[in-house]
């Protein structure tokens, strides 16, 4: 038994010596970072502002590049299934990690063993608007508005899953408000429905909505988060509308920077540390700004420790919402 013991703990040091020693020459060839959306969406948009500061700083190109479908989780399998040696990176966030485990029927990885967390970059929020018609300005409103009305009204997302639908699914939950959900093939095409008077309300994020809210295109009742945004500080919190329990359920939504499983810990820790110095640069701070996004870092630790917590949490509200992918 002794002896037994003895040779684990040589072959624990052995391992450390070896991630220690290849960490020494990290990086020298180009990084991968993987981005599961389209090319000029916020995700892309976000990456791609970071990426030459952090190719700046560790001496090699990142070359992002853009991996699509299955909600994200094509881009994040391939991150899960590459060599765990810091040379592919990818961007996930609250749906692939989240999300995502609990309403495909199998996904090809799992979201809290098969990554090594690297920091979150940016949290934002969502904020519920309602077609200018519509009879209601505050969110209590809009619930007396469905309760006397069940047939009439209904909420639009960017799809069964998407962090808009379990958003309208929430307050559903928490007010009991009859509200119809409407699928659409992303949120664009759903908040134009909205605009049109073809929905009655959707959650979507600031940065899209701010526009078509300061045209008067749309009316907006409050924001997910816990406390109000600072992009928006006139518009009220789902707490101060009236609602309570919105934010401890799912409010604030994040995009975060993941490496495989195995990934040593010298590595993940270098990356953490560079992605943390350019998220503070000028440029990358006014691209963050215009998106309506909040700067956001915690170390590898930390991030793991809050995925689990936001696993268990955003489960909760799939079952409550009976949502499965389509």
């Amino acid at each position: 038994m002794k002896l037994r013991l003895k040779l684990a703990a040589l072959l624990w040091i052995l391992a450390l010596a070896a991630g220690d020693a290849f960490s020494q020459g990290y990086p020298n060839k180009p990084i991968r970072w993987l981005i599961p959306f389209s090319a000029g969406g916020p995700t892309d948009v976000l990456a791609r502002a970071i990426a030459p500061k952090l190719s700046e700083a560790l001496g090699v190109p990142v070359i992002v590049e853009n991996k699509l479908g299955a909600g994200g989780s094509l881009a994040m399998d391939a991150v899960a299934k590459a060599a765990p040696d810091g040379y592919t990176i990818g961007m996930g966030h609250t749906g692939t990690q989240s999300i995502n485990p609990h309403i495909y029927a199998k996904l090809p990885y799992d979201s809290l063993k098969d990554f090594a967390p690297i920091t979150p970059v940016v949290s934002y929020v969502n904020v519920l608007v309602v077609n200018p018609n519509v009879p209601v300005k505050t969110v209590g409103e809009l619930v007396a508005y469905a309760k006397a009305n069940p047939e009439k009204v209904s909420f639009a997302s960017g799809g069964t899953g998407a962090t808009n639908h379990l958003s309208g699914e929430l307050l559903k939950a928490v007010t009991g408000a009859p509200m119809l959900h409407v699928p659409y093939k992303g949120s664009a095409p759903a908040l134009v429905d909205v605009i049109a008077g073809n929905a009655t309300c959707m959650f979507d994020i600031l940065v899209t909505s701010l526009p078509q809210i300061r045209a008067g295109k749309v009316r907006a009742l409050a924001v997910t988060s816990a406390k109000r945004s600072h992009y928006a500080p006139d518009i009220p919190t789902m707490r101060e509308s009236g609602v309570e329990g919105y934010e401890e359920a799912g409010s604030d939504l994040w995009f975060g920077v993941f490496a495989p499983a195995g990934t040593p810990k010298p590595i993940v820790d270098r990356l953490n540390a560079e992605l943390v110095k350019a998220l503070k640069t000028p440029e990358v701070v006014e691209r963050i700004r215009v998106q309506a996004y909040e700067i956001w870092t915690l170390t590898p630790e930390e991030f793991a420790a809050f995925l689990r917590v936001e696993y268990a949490k955003w489960g909760k509200i799939v079952k409550l919402a009976g949502a499965k992918a389509d």
